[in-house]
């Protein structure tokens, strides 16, 4: 097996895959009846109204799977429910066994998951859900076309998709990376972002209130550290010497696990670190087993050719080892300059040293090259799998086949490579035209399908000043009585701990972060909600921890806004608290107090749809019947439950076969 060899690697790849879909179609799966239910939140029934059979211009407007559900005799939401125990059950399947890590499998989950994601709305509309979306199609040609067909590692044609793997991650960390500065928001040009990202997140973690609490100047340290790991090393990521590749894997690797240990962000992380699979090769996979590859000889070369080939080997390793440690040594070099750090004795001082327009410059410069690097690097790993299915053993016949597949494989990445430049130069306004109008044409047509998406997370900072937080509260007199309603993850009571959420995402307690950050006449769902509370509905309230009108509804719902700061760990602090994780200040009325019948409140619900009600649809008690089974696991608990038993499966299945 050569040193190049990716089998092991695209399996431990296709692995995590299936993991990433099982919590993603898990955690949406409890939600659904609460957030798109006929008595949730955005009803799916208003986006999409199934009848069969469907138009040509009702399937292509909205290619998903739920127009079927008038042939099955449910409802859209039912027909969501059944979409999400499907994926959840393949993914489930592609994990616990080999065999089905394939082709047909992994454009089943893409499938499942783009149709949700069409009457998705707002709750869905997250930049992990398309990355999951782009990724996962990519999948779909990475994974082996039958189970158990025996390649080789260094003429495998699957090594060509899996570079766009690779190029999705640069523009992924790049743009991340670039946007930052691009926002011309002050705080990442300070080096403070992260004084007040730990507290202003959407769902904190509890070690993210002890990160909230040290030095400012490490903190400015650690600012310049996502920038350096975000900006400048995934250039590494197409290196030709292999120690930079590994290096850069796990640089990237450290910044998603620091985010996973702050901050509960889905499988976002995880999907990440899954990417990051596309460096790595099957001799470094196999360190971390403990064992050497299959058919490396351990017995040392004999004679004159043995002992030159051993030469070479430790000469070129020595090569490598200074040509890399010049480069990262290049790159400790040019983070001090730009960033002029000056080593005190108690701190590390530093500031950012290059203006908004030098950078803008400097981007307009460097795009162009990332597109030459990209094409460059790509063009290079055709090349070299042609070459090495010409020169492999073999029959003519398999070369020739190895050749066709090649080639298919590298036509498919040439178009996605050119589609994703559309997206990959929006980060720069200089570089707009660099692109020719047939691709951005071709990107349009496709662009429906989010086979390429533009990134950029954590653009702006928010919550400087403290973190937005609403506040929903009822009562059955607009004077007194006023009751909290307290949500399942988001900051609420100020003694509660921040939780541990992770893969499970509360779509309702993100989107109240949102809302938080505007007015409710933005957030249009938020009256959906307050409609829903008014009613006691039971979907919805599923999804909120407490609820203070459990017999009757309130007659009033009303919403403040408060800022919420963490309290401090110095005892001397005016905000020390040894009960309390958090302490607030009233900052506005977010929603005035409103009951059923304020007339605007009802004309808006009649014109969304909001308060319309649907009978159960007999056809669905299976479906009711799963759910009730369920119903004692949370998100959380659920998507670890599964991971568990899939887990164990593994395990036993390793145990039997020895």
């Amino acid at each position: 097996m050569g040193v190049e060899s990716r089998i092991q690697t695209r399996d431990a790849f296709l692995w995590l895959m299936n993991l990433i879909y099982l919590f993603a179609f898990t955690s949406l799966y409890v939600q659904i009846p609460g957030l798109y239910g006929d008595n949730g939140i955005l009803p799916a029934r208003n986006v999409l109204d199934p009848k069969w059979p469907a138009t040509k211009e009702e399937l292509t407007s909205k290619p998903t799977v739920l127009w079927l559900a008038p042939l099955l005799g449910l409802d859209v939401s039912s027909m969501m429910e059944l979409t999400c125990l499907v994926g959840m059950i393949i993914a489930f399947g592609g994990m616990i066994t080999k065999k089905l890590r394939v082709v047909l499998t992994f454009f089943l989950l893409w499938a499942l998951y783009f149709s949700l994601y069409q009457v998705g709305q707002t709750f869905l509309w997250f930049q992990w859900d398309i990355l999951l979306l782009e990724a996962g199609f990519l999948t779909i040609f990475v994974a082996p076309l039958l189970p158990h067909k025996r390649v080789t590692g260094g003429t495998a044609p699957f090594t060509i998709s899996f570079w766009l793997v690779r190029w999705l991650l640069f523009r992924l960390m790049f743009a991340s990376g670039i946007v930052k500065l691009t926002s011309e928001c002050p705080t990442w040009w300070g080096l403070t972002a992260l004084n007040s990202h730990y507290e202003s997140q959407c769902i904190p973690t509890a070690l993210a209130w002890y990160a909230h609490q040290l030095p400012e100047w490490f903190q400015k340290l650690c600012v310049i550290g996502v920038y350096v790991i975000e900006i400048p090393i995934p250039f590494l990521f197409f290196a030709p010497l292999r120690s930079l590749r590994l290096f850069s894997f796990y640089a990237q690797v450290f910044l998603q696990l620091s985010i996973i240990l702050t901050g509960n962000y889905n499988f976002f992380n995880l999907l990440t670190i899954a990417l990051c699979f596309s460096l790595l090769d099957d001799r470094h996979l196999a360190l971390w087993c403990g064992r050497s590859q299959d058919g490396e000889e351990r017995s040392s070369p004999r004679g004159q050719s043995g002992v030159w080939r051993t030469f070479s080997n430790l000469l070129r390793g020595f090569v490598s080892a200074l040509i890399a440690l010049a480069i990262v040594g290049l790159l400790a070099l040019w983070t001090w300059k730009l960033f002029a750090l000056q080593f005190m004795k108690d701190e590390v001082r530093s500031k950012i040293t290059f203006t908004l327009r030098g950078f803008s410059q400097m981007l307009g410069r460097v795009i162009p090259l990332t597109i030459w690097i990209g094409f460059l690097s790509l063009s290079w790993q055709v090349i070299s799998n042609l070459l090495r299915v010409l020169f492999s053993p073999g029959t003519c016949f398999s070369k020739v086949k190895k050749l066709v597949a090649c080639l298919l494989l590298a036509g498919f990445a040439f178009i996605i490579f050119n589609l994703s430049l559309v997206p990959h130069i929006s980060v720069d306004e200089s570089s707009q035209n660099r692109v020719p109008a047939g691709i951005r044409k071709l990107h349009d047509s496709v662009k429906h399908l989010h086979l390429v998406n533009s990134y950029g997370l954590f653009r702006r900072m928010t919550g400087v000043e403290g973190r937005p937080e609403i506040v929903v509260e009822g009562s059955n007199s607009l004077e007194t009585g006023w009751q909290p309603y307290e949500f399942f993850y988001k900051p609420g009571a100020l003694s509660r701990s921040p939780p541990v959420v992770a893969p499970h995402q509360p779509r309702l307690d993100w989107q109240m972060w949102f809302a938080a950050l505007g007015t409710y006449n933005y957030n249009p769902w938020f009256l959906n909600l307050v409609y829903r509370l008014l009613n006691n509905q039971p979907e919805v309230l599923e999804l909120i921890q407490s609820n203070p009108f459990p017999q009757n509804p309130p007659k009033y719902i009303r919403a403040t806004l408060y800022l919420y700061h963490y309290t401090a760990m110095n005892k001397n602090a005016t905000r020390f608290s040894d009960t309390d994780w958090w302490w607030r200040e009233k900052k506005s009325e977010y929603l005035p107090p409103v009951d059923k019948s304020n007339p605007s409140f009802v004309n808006y619900l009649k014109q969304y749809g909001v308060n319309q009600r649907m009978t159960d649809n007999t056809l669905s008690l299976a479906l009711k019947t799963i759910r009730n089974s369920l119903k004692q696991l949370d998100g959380f608990k659920l998507c670890l439950s599964l991971f568990t038993a899939a887990g164990v499966l593994q395990v036993a299945k390793r145990l039997t076969t020895k």
